[in-house]
Parts: structure tokens; sequence; C-alpha cells
């Protein structure tokens, strides 16, 4: 009798329960679905005689709403028991102590350098690491037979085109601003170079340079003599320079720029081996042939060049003995400098 099986499906819809989503889902199949009992039982409907037919109808809308009623309740229940469980922080918590990182030391010196030489007038001027050997050595006035031009100082490389070096300075990047700019020129070249030599606590075959280059009309050594004792006020602090003659190739006269940098404990006297005074860069009057192979008469315009090994300068500033730990990149070193500029 289908009065009968409509009593017996209401009596399992009052009983069923789960927490089971597949479980609910084959509930809804079997009593809901597009081939499920109630279906069924209305395909039914047709056999039941008419006397009889209002009575079954409502029995049947009575089975189909206490169907969709008991899945609606699982559903809500499943759901708000589901957001229950989910594991919401306490957002009044402070936030996870996540890992900062930290500037290179290179980075961090290389910046405040140029900083400052920014502030009076020096823009910045880059250039390619692979050159060729009229840039590197020909235009700044090395002569063929120059030490530098020796496989023991230069890696070479070759191409198409013939032999190339890995630049051994950043003068190269002047060379290329003096053939492609008028004077006057103001500018810092900032970047990496190799050289061929041993790896030691001391010297590195990779390293950093900043280098600089004015060009005017009276520009004159008392110009560059101001311009490092700048430099050695805003970035060492020191008010005491002293330059020593020396010699390059692309510079004369050419000197060698000494800070004082006092003896007031026994790590001074270590670094400036007793004297008080530290090296720190080279410098001089551009060559009038290196101006003349830029194309840039000498008769009216003169300037000044210097240089400077950034990790040397690093090294300075943070008291490392050691040139390699600025390329091993071990994170117990890079971390003493989180809160550096």
């Amino acid at each position: 009798m289908l009065e009968d099986k409509i009593k017996s499906y209401l009596d399992r819809i009052d009983d069923f329960a789960t927490d089971s989503k597949e479980e609910l889902e084959q509930f809804r199949i079997e009593f809901l679905g597009s081939k499920g009992k109630i279906k069924g039982l209305f395909a039914d409907f047709k056999n039941v005689p008419n006397e009889q037919k209002k009575a079954f109808g409502q029995r049947l809308n009575e089975l189909k709403q206490k169907a969709e009623g008991k899945l609606s309740e699982l559903k809500t229940k499943m759901d708000s028991s589901g957001a229950a469980n989910l594991d919401i922080p306490d957002l009044t918590r402070p936030s996870a102590p996540y890992e900062l990182g930290s500037r290179h030391p290179i980075s961090i010196v290389r910046r405040e350098i140029l900083d400052i030489f920014n502030r009076i007038g020096f823009t910045v001027a880059e250039g390619p690491e692979i050159e060729d050997d009229w840039h590197n050595f020909t235009a700044l006035n090395f002569p063929p037979e120059h030490p530098a031009r020796d496989m023991q100082d230069t890696f070479f490389v070759r191409d198409s085109e013939g032999e190339l070096a890995l630049r051994t300075h950043t003068s190269s990047v002047q060379v290329r601003v003096m053939e492609n700019q008028e004077p006057p020129i103001r500018i810092t070249a900032p970047g990496r170079v190799f050289r061929n030599e041993a790896i030691s606590a001391r010297s590195h075959c990779i390293f950093h340079q900043i280098e600089g280059l004015y060009i005017d009309k009276d520009v004159s050594f008392a110009d560059l003599k101001q311009t490092l004792l700048y430099f050695a006020k805003e970035f060492f602090g020191k008010s005491k320079i002293r330059l020593r003659p020396s010699y390059f190739p692309f510079t004369e006269p050419s000197a060698e720029v000494d800070v004082y940098w006092g003896l007031k404990n026994e790590t001074d006297y270590r670094i400036t081996k007793g004297t008080g005074w530290l090296e720190i860069m080279g410098c001089g009057m551009v060559d009038p042939n290196v101006l003349k192979n830029c194309n840039i008469d000498p008769d009216v315009y003169s300037g000044y060049a210097f240089g400077m090994g950034i990790e040397r300068i690093a090294m300075l500033r943070y008291g490392v003995d050691d040139i390699r730990y600025f390329f091993e990149n071990d994170v117990r070193f890079l971390n003493q400098f989180k809160a550096a500029y």
C-alpha cells in the first residue's frame, strides 16, 4: 500500500541523523533526487482513486517537506559546526616575528658614498663589465708594455671580434662618458671589477670600485683636495687628510690619499702600522693624453679623477679583517648589518 510506504519513509526521515556530508548527500539522492523515492510516489499518484487523491496528495507533500526540512536542518548543523571548529587566530595578539632581511655591507657603503658625492653635484654613470682594449687600457694612457696588460693582472676573453677583457677598473666608464658627453662632466662610476690576483684575507679577484671624474674649465688640484676633504669629513668624520705623490697612467700629477685615523687604541695602531694615517684611495689630475683620446681639448679643459675600493672602505667602516667575508654570504655575518643604513 502507498500509505504504508509513506509512513515508512516518514519514520526513516525522522530517525535519520549524520555528521557526514557524504551520507547526507546519499540521503538527498535517495529521497529528493530525480530518481528518488518521493519522485516515484508522485509517479504512482495517477493510480490513486479519485476520492483518495486529495488525502494522498497531502501526505506526499508532507513527506517531501519533511525530507527537505531534514536535509536543511542537517546542512545548517554541519555548516555551523564547521565554522565553530575553524582555527581563528586571536587578532589582538602581536604578529608573527617574521625574519627581516638586511642590505649587504657593500651595498650599504656604496649607497652612502654615492649619496655624499651626489650632494655636491656628481651623478652616477655605469658601463659594461666586459671591455675592449681601447676603453680599458689604450684610451687611459696605458702603453703597450704596461704590466697591467699582462695576463698576471687581467682576465682576458675572446669572441668573434677579437680579444676582450673583464674590466680591471671602472675608469673605462669615465672614457665612455667623456667620448659621448660635452664638458662640464661630474660623475661617479660604481661597479664590479676583476683582476687576476690570489684570493686572501686582504685581496680578491673580484671587488667593487667607485671612481669620480670632474672635467671643466679651470679645474685645479686644489679643487680635488677640497672634494676629498669633504668626503673624509662626511664619511669618516675625519678632518685631516694628506696626499702623497704616486703614479697612475691616466692622471698627472697623481697621489695616494691618506686620512688621519688617529692612535686612540690598539686597533688604530695595528691598522695604521703605528702612524695614525690610513690610505683610502688614489687620485690625480686627468692626463692631457686621456682628454685628447676622448676628443676633449686639454688646452681648454682640465679635470681630476679619484677612485677607491668599496671593500676596503667597508672593512674600515665595520672593522672587518677579512675581505672574503663579503663574498661568502654567511647569514651570521650578514645579520650584523640589519640595523645599518
